[in-house]
């Protein structure tokens, strides 16, 4: 099977978030099992960069509103085309926004453009290569499907995931005559949101088959509460609407390899844990304690739950706790980490910014993560932690219900247990999860255990690509639906 997955980023070439981790991870997982993959990016100068030695395979005279040449070419592992056109993605930095912060004025036609290359690789443009699926990542993608509906020549099929419905490119109807779309799109309503037109609406409505990063989220999202105002288009299709977990690179996160860590160790191995942890309190000013660390890696958003901390560090440090946070993002909620590091000196240490080397010693050397996201598609951070026996703290939404057992006393008794989770996401029922884990930290032997059984989870990307594989699969007719009556 011929699959063309079409992005915003992958890493290591592009990356903002789980997304660019996603993208990169799945041409190599699918490759097992017979699906070649490759991935459509646009042209940014990062990625331009990385394709040197690309060869050009097609040429735009006028693509939205100026030339532009695909470029071919292997890249960061991955088979890339990459659109080369300086006048959408010549620019520096983020590739969403500004140096303002302030999205770009023209992202409309910057990733309509993206849609549209897709298209019209399905139509045959580039010589030797005709993609039977079109796997199309977040609303930058969005209007992939709809060109393969209203535009003529294309028998590719859609695949539309749904990375985290809150983003969803929502554009005025002034952009419509940019957008290289047949006016039959305009009248359906398949493309129309609440008076403007939707990116990620249009292709949820019209793709052949809809999938989010996880089972939970996917029936999260058919409800009120989390659907974002898409929640009847996705209820209306739920016999196309799966989840998938995401899986992460099991050789890049590996603790019994990791050339970032002072000490390599294993689930036989784990007390070897002791050496990051100093120097992790070394490198964060902390003082030794027989309380957990506590760590926060992450965007510090009101999504993540992460407003609801500040407000509890003062307890954590009163029950024997220490907090590390690497991270940045709001500013009152960066100013209140910062605050409690001034107010308790040698118990919290604060990095504001981001981090590659400095997260992977986090994961290796603390005892336990916080993710207390009020939602939260699949996120990898409490997957890094189980690979790492850094026990990941939950609320239980999305991919967080999905890959943490709780540690309640039954599943310590079964010997299941990986680590804790809460609900509702509230600052009462964060805290009161803060000292169930200092409690549980207390009992050595059911912590080391917690721990050696979230390393011998499998959170790598084996099991979720056989299933992508099969969903392909399904869409191209090769495997009959599970319903069917033949």
């Amino acid at each position: 099977m011929e699959v063309l997955s079409v992005a915003s980023e992958a890493y290591p070439l592009i990356k903002t978030g789980g997304l660019a981790d996603v993208v990169g991870a799945l041409p190599a997982a699918l490759a097992p099992h017979g699906v070649s993959m490759r991935v459509l990016l646009p042209g940014y100068p990062k990625v331009l960069a990385a394709l040197e030695g690309g060869r050009e395979v097609y040429w735009f005279e006028d693509f939205f509103g100026g030339e532009a040449r695909l470029v071919a070419g292997r890249a960061g592992g991955l088979d890339v085309i990459a659109i080369n056109a300086p006048h959408l993605y010549d620019r520096p930095g983020n590739p969403y926004v500004g140096a303002d912060g302030k999205d770009w004025p023209d992202n409309a036609q910057r990733f309509a453009a993206l849609s549209f290359a897709a298209y019209e690789i399905s139509l045959g443009i580039i010589d030797g290569y005709l993609p039977d699926i079109l796997h199309c990542h977040d609303w930058q993608a969005g209007l992939v499907p709809a060109y393969v509906r209203f535009n003529p020549g294309s028998t590719a099929k859609t695949i539309v995931t749904v990375h985290n419905i809150a983003f969803q490119g929502v554009f005025g109807w002034d952009v419509f005559n940019a957008l290289k779309l047949d006016y039959e799109a305009s009248r359906t309503g398949s493309i129309e949101y609440f008076g403007n037109i939707g990116f990620l609406k249009a292709g949820l409505y019209l793709a052949d088959e809809v999938t989010t990063v996880s089972p939970t989220y996917a029936h999260e999202i058919r409800t009120a509460a989390y659907g974002m105002g898409l929640e009847g288009l996705l209820q209306g299709r739920s016999d196309t609407v799966s989840g998938i977990l995401n899986g992460i690179d099991a050789n890049e996160w590996n603790p019994a390899t990791d050339p970032v860590l002072p000490q390599q160790f294993g689930a036989s191995t784990i007390f070897n844990r002791a050496t990051n942890k100093a120097e992790l309190e070394q490198r964060f000013g902390l003082e030794p304690g027989p309380g957990p660390i506590f760590s926060v890696v992450s965007r510090l958003t009101w999504q993540k739950g992460l407003d609801m901390l500040p407000g509890l560090i003062d307890g954590l440090v009163e029950h024997g706790g220490r907090l590390i946070v690497l991270g940045s993002g709001d500013a009152a909620i960066e100013n209140g980490f910062a605050g409690a590091a001034l107010r308790h000196p040698g118990k919290i240490g604060v990095h504001i910014g981001y981090d590659e080397g400095l997260s992977h010693l986090i994961q290796g050397g603390a005892d336990a993560i916080l993710i207390p996201s009020r939602f939260e598609p699949c996120g990898l951070t409490q997957l890094y932690g189980l690979r790492y026996g850094c026990v990941p703290v939950v609320s239980r939404v999305g991919g967080l219900a999905d890959t943490v057992i709780d540690a309640n006393e039954a599943a310590i008794e079964a010997g299941v247990a990986t680590g804790v989770v809460f609900s509702p996401a509230t600052e009462e029922a964060l805290g009161e999860a803060i000292r169930r884990t200092i409690v549980l930290y207390a009992r050595p032997k059911v912590w080391h255990k917690m721990q050696r059984r979230g390393m011998k989870s499998d959170v790598s990307w084996e099991l979720s690509a056989e299933k992508y594989a099969d969903l392909y699969g399904k869409v191209l007719g090769h495997i009959r639906d599970d319903d069917s009556d033949d």
